[in-house]
């Protein structure tokens, strides 16, 4: 739980444990001393009393008339009314019937105080003698209600001086660790940006040097790390781009030189079918099969020729080329509704990306129309906050729980995360979703 508490707690914590520690260790100091200072302060009163009582029995064992004497003193001794007094000869008052010695009466004092104090007995009786009879005793009985008063003020004087010490030293704490955390706040939520991937923002340096040093630490680090990107991100592209090339020349290679090789075969079948004049209407005649297969190896070989290189985003733009696949789709399953929404502006980005937006456009159609057994398909391509958004939903079947992506889907993933986007595939109010997010880049931007 310890762990859990924060810095001001634990602080807030400490202090009033040391405030509590203080007053207890102070109500066990005035135990202890308490009871000795008030005998102290009453022990020259307690002598003077057994001195006077000496002096009073000395003077009746002298005197002609001790009773006129002893009432002659005792009313002198009223008159003053001190803490002295006559108690004539007879039962001894019990404890119980003495005179209380805290004031509890006037409510001033709580009695766990005064039980806390252990007031000593301080009390001193000497008796009084005439002709060697007891006629009574002289009692000092002092008045510690004033002296217990006294303490209780003094110990509430230092609960309250504690108390507000105590409020005042927490304020400060407050104050000041809520001070001292706020860099440490910035700093931490500047690294947390800094493991999400967002490199721009810069952490304010404030506080004291120790952490103003570890901001600017922080900042630097972010300075190299926003350097690494941009150079990664730079080496990602070129390594798209060069794909691209690559399978441009592959593509110019399978259309310079297998193109012409199917076409001279296929001219050369079509002689021997129109030579084979008895055979002229046997489909299943073995130059008709062999024209069959010919033609089948020509669309096979424009259709890798397109999805290597789709040659028609450079001739007629990108917005033109998805037109023209849409079509080809309609043609090719008349039954599936398809909608679209394009953004002009696509035809502003660069080769690179307008590459992977037609792929992932053209893998995701292909999925759609072979697994997803869909009546409805809508694409759409945007540019919101300067990111260029794709996506392609059907509301058919969905996916398995245990979907495992395909070599098209997984290539086009790692196509645009290379491209420092985001590829995403999930499901959604009864829809397939694929959506891809991809930086955007203009033409002038491109690197070669």
């Amino acid at each position: 739980m310890w762990k859990n508490w924060s810095l001001r707690t634990r602080l807030c914590i400490f202090l009033c444990t040391m405030f509590l520690t203080a007053l207890i260790a102070g109500l066990v100091l005035l135990r202890v001393f308490a009871s000795d200072q008030l005998v102290d302060e009453n022990e020259p009163a307690g002598r003077s009393s057994v001195a006077i009582a000496a002096a009073l029995n000395k003077a009746l064992n002298a005197a002609s008339n001790p009773e006129a004497t002893l009432d002659a003193f005792v009313a002198e001794l009223k008159s003053t009314g001190g803490d002295i007094k006559f108690r004539s000869a007879g039962p001894s008052p019990q404890s119980g019937q003495e005179k209380p010695v805290a004031g509890n009466g006037s409510g001033r004092v709580p009695g766990w105080f005064v039980g806390l104090l252990a007031l000593p007995e301080v009390a001193r009786r000497t008796p009084i003698l005439i002709r060697g009879e007891r006629v009574g005793e002289l009692v000092f009985e002092p008045d510690l209600v004033a002296d217990v008063y006294e303490k209780w003020i003094g110990f509430l004087a230092i609960v309250a001086s504690g108390v507000a010490l105590t409020l005042v030293t927490l304020a400060i704490t407050y104050l000041t660790v809520d001070a001292a955390l706020k860099p440490l706040r910035d700093i931490g939520h500047g690294l947390a940006r800094l493991r999400d991937g967002h490199y721009a923002g810069r952490i304010p340096c404030s506080g004291p040097p120790e952490t103003r040093e570890s901001c600017e630490a922080a900042n630097e680090l972010a300075a190299t790390l926003t350097q690494l990107e941009r150079e990664n991100r730079a080496l990602l592209r070129k390594m798209v781009s060069i794909q691209d090339e690559e399978r441009r020349d592959i593509a110019r290679e399978l259309h310079d030189e297998l193109g012409p090789l199917l076409f001279a075969i296929r001219a050369n079948v079509i002689a021997m079918v129109d030579n084979a004049a008895a055979d002229q209407d046997d489909f299943d005649s073995p130059p008709q099969k062999a024209l069959q297969s010919v033609e089948a190896l020509q669309l096979t070989n424009r259709r890798i020729l397109d999805r290597l290189r789709p040659m028609h985003i450079e001739e007629f733009g990108l917005q033109s080329s998805i037109q023209k696949l849409l079509r080809g789709v309609r043609a090719q399953v008349p039954a599936i509704e398809v909608t679209f929404e394009i953004d002009p502006g696509l035809e502003a980005i660069d080769a690179v990306v307008s590459q992977t937006v037609y792929r992932v456009m053209q893998e995701g159609i292909t999925n759609v129309l072979r697994h997803a057994q869909a009546t409805a398909m809508r694409l759409k391509a945007s540019l919101p906050d300067g990111k260029v958004v794709v996506e392609i939903s059907d509301n058919g079947v969905g996916m398995p729980a245990d979907v495992v992506m395909g070599r098209g889907l997984t290539g086009m993933r790692e196509r645009v995360r290379a491209l420092g986007g985001t590829f995403e595939l999930f499901r959604s109010d009864g829809r397939t979703c694929v959506r891809c997010s991809l930086p955007f880049a203009p033409a002038e931007l491109e690197t070669s």
